[in-house]
Parts: structure tokens; sequence; C-alpha cells
């Protein structure tokens, strides 16, 4: 019989330690004797018997910047496609603000960079903490007003 395609439903009881020397598992309930392993609470994690431990074999990777600044990246494709979808209004200043208030950056951002894949067909106002060269270049083929916010060396 092929146990795991069999309908009917096996039920193993479940082995209870602690009930006498006739059972097997009785007095020490196949603990040992003694030591910090037959205690009760006891969890020796990544403990491999004096074997040196994986997370020791492996070499250590990364660091976590605590001064990370987190930038938000927008590309000028993806502002015309904000502006066609109607999801920016062309009157309001484009301002990390603004783009939180419309769900369009996370607000865990910082600052805003605006980089210049892809092209621009309407005039805007940005207030952008960065701004790359070549979407510099664009902007000011179009007439957009750019200002950049001046950030101190924290």
């Amino acid at each position: 019989m092929n146990i795991l395609n069999s309908t009917i439903k096996i039920k193993r009881r479940k082995l209870r330690v602690g009930r006498g020397i006739g059972s097997g598992k009785g007095k020490t309930s196949g603990r040992g004797v003694k030591g910090q392993k037959s205690r009760s609470g006891v969890a020796i994690k990544s403990f491999e018997g004096g074997q040196m431990p994986l997370y020791r074999r492996l070499p250590k990777r990364g660091f976590k910047s605590i001064s990370k600044k987190k930038i938000a990246i927008l590309n000028l494709n993806k502002l015309q496609n904000l502006v066609e979808t109607k999801k920016l209004n062309t009157e309001n200043t484009i301002n990390l603000d603004y783009l939180v208030k419309n769900k369009i950056v996370k607000k865990t951002f910082n600052f805003l960079k605006i980089l210049g894949n892809g092209d621009l067909k309407n005039k805007l106002n940005i207030e952008a903490d960065f701004v790359s060269k070549s979407a510099e270049d664009k902007l000011n083929k179009i007439g957009c007003s750019i200002s950049i916010k001046k950030i101190s060396n924290e």
C-alpha cells in the first residue's frame, strides 16, 4: 500500500515519555543522564558538537551604513508618464513633499534626485535635491524651472 496516496488516514499515537520503565522511554525520557541537554527549556542553537558552526565558517559580507542618505530617484520618462496619467499637476511645484502627498514616492525617502532617462514634453516647476547633468540639459531645453536645494554636509 502506498502511504502517500492512501485515502485512509494513518494515525500514530504520540509517544508519551516518562511513563515508567517498561515503556522504554521512562525515567530519563531518552535524554540520557545529567548535563545541559537533559534539562527542560534548553536548546543549544547552532551548536554542532564542537565542530566549527556554519555561521562561523561562512565569510562575513556586506556593510550597512548608518548615515546612508535615502534618495528617491525619478527619471524624466517617469515624470512624463505621471503627467499623462494625470497623477501630476503641471501647475504645482514638483518636490519631495508633493510626491509623498500624492503617493508617488514613499515617505521613507529624505531626498529627491532627477535623472535624464527618457524625454519630458511638458513644462514643469521642479524642486529637487540633486539633478543629473543630462536631466538638467533636457529640462533647460524645454524651459522648465529647476531649483536645487542646498544640502549642508552632516
